[in-house]
């Protein structure tokens, strides 16, 4: 079926592209290394606290103050839900205005969406929309329920 120069070029890229042990493994990890290695790591996790939630929520406000790029405000919104909390509205809020800032509308509209499935209930989500009405309306921006009613 195939020719045999193809077969030959086949076989050699094969045996190019394996893997080759012998050369990843030759820088080893000595004892006194790993040692330290894991001293460290130690160290760095007995000098964490907890971090409260008044805290959490300054330091994403900051963050979204800071931020004037799509690209920051993005993973700074990433980084903000993927905590085992909801953050604060005003940290939505801070979260919207940067969004304004970059000129970004679909990231707005997204920040809503990631609220509604990050809250416990409708109840939670009515609230924040309630607390968040003033500055949804100065940045003119729509929910997604509003803009596709008819999917709902």
């Amino acid at each position: 079926m195939f020719s045999s120069s193809i077969r030959t070029a086949l076989r050699s890229r094969a045996v190019m592209q394996a893997p080759r042990f012998s050369t990843v493994m030759t820088k080893s990890v000595t004892p006194v290394r790993m040692s330290l290695i894991s001293q460290q790591q130690i160290r760095g996790y007995a000098d964490h606290h907890e971090e409260t939630f008044e805290e959490f929520t300054a330091r994403y406000e900051q963050e979204f103050e800071n931020a004037y790029d799509l690209f920051e405000v993005q993973r700074i919104l990433n980084n903000c839900f993927s905590y085992d909390l909801v953050p604060a509205p005003v940290v939505i809020e801070k979260a919207l205005q940067a969004c304004r800032r970059v000129n970004d509308y679909p990231t707005a509209v997204r920040t809503f969406e990631a609220l509604k499935h990050k809250v416990e209930n409708k109840e939670q989500y009515q609230a924040y929309l309630d607390e968040l009405k003033d500055i949804r309306q100065e940045l003119g921006i729509d929910l997604k329920e509003e803009l596709y009613a008819d999917e709902s």
